[in-house]
Formats: structure tokens, C-alpha cells, sequence
């Protein structure tokens, strides 16, 4: 059998309810995370410090212990609170070259085991619906003014998906833990999305070239993501995918986990930087009032974590139109590709993957020619040359203003990119 422990920071020992550090916590709910640079929900002395898991000292935790059989099915759990010694931290990066040999290490045998589990318990996931994305991460280099230097790819490999498989058990594990000694719990939810805003999903995926049937289940949707992570299509499938579901909120009651295909779900991981898994920690050892009102602070833990949302996303755009304004500025002249995302009656939409940024063209920008949209496949077409403009195509593109103000770009289209491959 696997037996596995998930340690996580004992916050709840160091912030008191009701405390003054409990109320500026409660008040800000969340981390905030920008380019560089956090604001934190905690002092720094706590999520620097005390509640950071640091190699060779002691730190108090609270753990969730499982007990899994050879195919990855769960047999026993408990949470339990612990102090814990850990003999390394390692960064994603280090772990994968351990993995892949190129790097040595005391700690590669525990490594491959828990990959190997990891594997086990993404396939279960996968078995009851779950859809798995695996979306790269944009990464924004930062000088110490603040100013943008360049970006990287981060992609969402093995050790990514290691990570998140033990988090998402732990989750789980605790919610039915709480559910089961019936106590209260501020659940993570997610809503069954509208049939009208996955049609949308549906028709790009068939423009695609993927097939699927005219009300596809969950599990055709998942088939329809594996086949796609060996296509030029998955980032934009997953955006599409992710932009037609409902945002996942925090709620007293529990109506289960959409995305996840989960009955029993809340966010127990990370309770240094998310009030809600404050809280969660707390309730584990009977350490909330009965004056606790869940759903009030579900609610405005869902208010600020959309604050939150909106402030990083804001910055993270200035940064990038920052960088293209640099770049714009030493060649005005230098061509990005961008990937039609939408094709709409009034213009296109589309992706520039260096750099992760939409940009726009109105229909008169295109070719000098007179473009019909087609409702039903989502097309532009020429009416004197034919050309057809559609979802998947390859553009290659030039700026030509870019306001930081108002958060927007300018672009002219040079000429679709001919895709195909030698014979």
C-alpha cells in the first residue's frame, strides 16, 4: 500500500481568533500576487517564517495522513496536528532535473514514488470526469524598478502536476472529514456551466477540426482534451474551455465541484495566504465560536478574491503592453504571430503566444477586400478573393500603438502565416 503525508503550515496556531491579526486577515482575505512583488494576507515574520517549511527546522503543521491501495483507491485518512523536520526544499525546476537524471540526488527513489501515485490518482480523477488542462504559465521578469525585462514560458509538467494532485487529495480528504464529524465548512464549489456559453466552446473545438457530438458529455470534453494536448490547439481549447465555465466561489452549502467531479471539496492547503483555509484549519480542532457565520464570510471571501483576480490580472497586462511598448520602440517594424481566438460579425480576436496577449482587428483592417461573416461557422470570407478567416489561423501581425492607459493595443494584420508541411 502507498501511505502518504501532507503537511501543511498550523497558522490557525499563531493567528487567534479574533486577534488583531486575525481581523486584518479576515479583512483582506487573500494574497495578492503581482509581477515581482506580493501583498500579503500575513506578516511577513509568519508566511516568511514561521509558517514557511524551511529544510532542517522545526515547524508546527497540521497533516493529513492517507492511506492509498496498489491502484491508487483510498483506504483511511486521518488529520492530525504535527511538527515536522523537512530535509529538503525543492524548487520544480530541480525536482524535474532529478527526475530526469540530470541531476543527483539522496531524495530521486521517494521522488519517482510519488510520481508514480501521482500518476495513479490523475487517472482516478480522470475516470469520474475530471478535465485537466495542464496550461502553460507566463512568467514576467522584473528589474528592481519594477520594470518589465522580459517573459518565460513555464510549463505545467510532472512536477507541476505532482504538486497538485496531493493538494487536491488533501482538499478533498478534509472536507469529508468535517462532513463527517458534521461540522460546518466553507466548501469550494463550482456550478455546472450554461449550455449557451459551451456552445461557443463546442463550435471552436469542431472549427478545430476535433469532432463532437451535438450535446457532448463530460467525458467526450476530456477525450477531446487528451487528444488535444498533442495538437498546436491546447492552449486556446483550455482558455476557450476555462472562459465558458462559471468562476468557482465559497459557500456554506455544498452543490459539489464542477471542474473537479467532486461531491466533497474545499481549500484546506494554502491557509497562509487564503482566509478560507484559515478557518478550515480551525474548525479541524474546535478552535471557531459558534458565532461563526460561514456564509457571511464565504461570501466576502469570494467578493475579495475576484478584487484580488482583477488587480493581477490589471497588472500583469500593464507589464506585458510595457514590454511591447519597449520592444515597439526599438523596432517598429518587428512582426509577432498571433492564433485567431474568435472570429465575430464586427472583427477577429487573437492570441500573441510569446507574450500572451489578445489583440483585435476590425473587419475593415483585414485584406482589401469586402469580408461576409458567417454566423453559423464563425468565418470571414472575401466575397472578390475568397479568402476564409477562421478560428485556428495562423496571423502574423504588427502594432502600431500601444496605450498604457487604457490598457490597449493597435495592431495591422502583414498576412495570414501558410500552414502545412513538407512532403
Amino acid at each position: 500500500n502507498w501511505e502518504v503525508g501532507v503537511h501543511i503550515a498550523d497558522v490557525s496556531y499563531y493567528v487567534k481568533r479574533k486577534s488583531a491579526l486575525d481581523k486584518e486577515a479576515q479583512a483582506r482575505c487573500n494574497s495578492t500576487y503581482f509581477p515581482g512583488t506580493c501583498i500579503p494576507m500575513l506578516p511577513h515574520e509568519l508566511s516568511d517564517h514561521l509558517c514557511s517549511l524551511r529544510p532542517d527546522v522545526y515547524r508546527l503543521t497540521v497533516s493529513v495522513l492517507i492511506d492509498f491501495d496498489p491502484q491508487g483507491n483510498l483506504i483511511s485518512s486521518k488529520v492530525i496536528r504535527s511538527y515536522i523536520k523537512s530535509s529538503k526544499r525543492f524548487s520544480y525546476e530541480e525536482a524535474k532535473e532529478v527526475l530526469e537524471g540530470k541531476k543527483e540526488s539522496p531524495h530521486h527513489s521517494l521522488l519517482q514514488l510519488m510520481v508514480e501515485l501521482a500518476l495513479l490518482l490523475k487517472k482516478k480523477r480522470q475516470e469520474r470526469g475530471s478535465i485537466d488542462f495542464s496550461l502553460p504559465e507566463l512568467v514576467i521578469h522584473i528589474d528592481e524598478k519594477g520594470n518589465p525585462t522580459g517573459t518565460k514560458i513555464v510549463e505545467y509538467d510532472i512536477t507541476h502536476q505532482l504538486v497538485e494532485e496531493y493538494m487536491l487529495k488533501a482538499n478533498e480528504v478534509v472536507a469529508r472529514t468535517l462532513e463527517e464529524r458534521k461540522k460546518p465548512v466553507v466548501f469550494r464549489i463550482h456550478e455546472h456551466p450554461d449550455k449557451e456559453a459551451m456552445e461557443d466552446f463546442y463550435n471552436l473545438a469542431r472549427s478545430y477540426g476535433f469532432s463532437l457530438g451535438k450535446a457532448p458529455t463530460q467525458q467526450e470534453v476530456q477525450q477531446l482534451f487528451q487528444k488535444a494536448q498533442s495538437s498546436p490547439y491546447a492552449t486556446q481549447l483550455s482558455v476557450s474551455f476555462i472562459r465558458s465555465m462559471k468562476l468557482a466561489y465559497y459557500s456554506a452549502e455544498n452543490v459539489g465541484h464542477f471542474g473537479l467531479a467532486l461531491e466533497h471539496y474545499c481549500h484546506f492547503t494554502s491557509p497562509i495566504r487564503r482566509y478560507t483555509d484559515l478557518i478550515i484549519q480551525r474548525l479541524l480542532f474546535n478552535e471557531e465560536g459558534e458565532d461563526l457565520s460561514l456564509e457571511k464570510i464565504a461570501l466576502h471571501c469570494s467578493d475579495q478574491e475576484r478584487v484580488s483576480f482583477k488587480a493581477e490580472n490589471s497588472v500583469k497586462n500593464l507589464k506585458k503592453l510595457r514590454l511591447l511598448d519597449h520592444w515597439f520602440k526599438q523596432d517598429p517594424h518587428r512582426a509577432y504571430e498571433g492564433i485567431i481566438t474568435k472570429v465575430k460579425p464586427f472583427g477577429i480576436f487573437f492570441d500573441i503566444p510569446t507574450i500572451m496577449l489578445e489583440g483585435f482587428l476590425h473587419v475593415s483592417d483585414l485584406e482589401d477586400d469586402y469580408f461576409i461573416f458567417n454566423p453559423h461557422l464563425s468565418t470571414f470570407t472575401g466575397r472578390a478573393t475568397g479568402k476564409v478567416h477562421k478560428t485556428g489561423e495562423k496571423l502574423s501581425v504588427r502594432p502600431l500603438a500601444i496605450d498604457l492607459i487604457l490598457l490597449e493595443s493597435q495592431w495591422e494584420l502583414i498576412k495570414p502565416i501558410k500552414s502545412g508541411r513538407k512532403k
